[in-house]
């Protein structure tokens, strides 16, 4: 690193990945400790590499300088090894800063997130700019990330497989005429649909089978559900995932039925939702919130893949959160509803191109994404029709 690039990290506010420290302290356990947490939650936050810059005053942003007998690259390395599980690759840069010594550890983007803190077990992450232990959605969501678990494959052990509809298995998956009906359960085992607990040998349901062929998901998984916030009501909308796209298209209709108003990207946006949702976020629902002058449509999982939302419009076919269920989705829906899907954004903003901005945004924090598209009030009533 040079003197240019460390000025422009000067004129940065600290964030997911960027810290500043006046000082580096590694003489006790408790010393490596912290810094190890630092180091391990800029790793495990999402984007590129991260800085810790060392020598600049927190809040005033002066450079004080440092001194740089504790940053001896092959021993910072040898503790980050030794305190990290997978240890996390960086690098030490000292800088002449006008005569001050700065000194600037660059934290690689990663590929083997999560990083934990082996002397205490823990895992943690950055949220603006502090450090703070990660919860669970976001250590899964790390995990799913690189393909070490799934959501959607998780075992619901309460759940009997009874709740599963047998009509729509028949219907999509094992045809009319139950041709499997002798190994049943292995093959819906090998689809992914149901799994074996192998503490007490029994079949049950897998998130993702409840959520497509369950009779009533959210008796168990009350968080997968829609809410349809309207007029100071709030409308609840239940069952599988097709049953509530279905009844949320059919009360969205209703709603707008008076007005010129795109309702089809409001439809696009849904089954954007319930695709790339993190069902691992059980702290809310999908929620629609009709007003007059917008519409907003929210659901748990903020971007979890490295990227921007301005990436995620321009590319045509982005890594889903969940394909197990965006594959079925894709084979059960007679509508078609998914034969289109990349993340939809700049199809659901083409309608409102004249009218007014659709805005997305992506909250880490808060582990929300949301669409706001503008209101009907800037749509024209429909004119009645007087035969009638």
């Amino acid at each position: 690193m040079d003197i240019e690039k460390l000025e422009k990290l000067l004129k940065q506010p600290e964030g997911f990945k960027l810290d500043f420290k006046e000082c580096l302290r590694l003489d006790t356990d408790s010393d490596k400790k912290e810094f190890v947490k630092d180091v391990c939650a800029i790793a495990n936050s999402s984007g590129g590499r991260g800085h810790i810059v060392f020598g600049v005053k927190d809040k005033s942003r002066e450079v004080v300088g440092v001194d740089l007998e504790p940053f001896d690259e092959e021993r910072i390395q040898q503790i980050i090894c030794n305190r990290c599980d997978p240890p996390v690759p960086i690098k030490v840069d000292i800088i002449d800063y006008h005569g001050k010594n700065v000194a600037v550890i660059t934290i690689y983007k990663s590929n083997q997130r999560p990083h934990q803190v082996r002397q205490t077990g823990t895992f943690y992450i950055r949220r603006g700019s502090t450090t703070d232990v990660a919860r669970r959605h976001e250590i899964a969501n790390m995990l799913q990330e690189n393909g070490l678990t799934s959501s959607e494959q998780t075992l619901c052990r309460k759940v009997p497989i009874s709740e599963l509809d047998e009509e729509m298995l028949k219907q999509y998956i094992l045809g009319k005429d139950n041709i499997f009906e002798v190994n049943k359960d292995l093959y819906l085992e090998g689809l992914g649909i149901i799994g074996r607990d192998s503490n007490k040998s029994e079949y049950h349901p897998t998130m993702g089978g409840l959520l497509l062929f369950g009779k009533n998901p959210q008796n168990y998984l009350p968080h997968t559900g829609i809410r349809i916030d309207y007029d100071g009501r709030v409308i609840p909308v239940r069952g599988n995932i097709l049953e509530m796209l279905d009844k949320a298209e059919a009360i969205i209709s209703d709603i707008f039925k008076d007005y010129d108003y795109p309702v089809q990207s409001v439809f696009d946006a849904l089954s954007n939702a319930v695709v790339h949702r993190d069902y691992w976020d059980m702290s809310r629902e999908i929620t629609v919130k009709i007003e007059e002058d917008q519409v907003s449509i929210s659901n748990p999982g903020a971007i979890w893949y490295r990227g921007s939302i301005k990436k995620i419009m321009q590319d045509q076919n982005p890594p889903r959160r969940n394909p197990w269920l965006y594959q079925r989705l894709l084979l059960m829906d007679k509508k078609e509803r998914f034969l289109n899907y990349g993340l939809g954004i700049n199809r659901i903003k083409k309608p409102f191109a004249n009218v007014g901005q659709v805005r997305v945004y992506s909250f880490l924090n808060t582990n929300l994404f949301k669409i706001v598209l503008p209101g009907r009030k800037k749509f024209p009533k429909l004119k009645a029709d007087k035969s009638q």
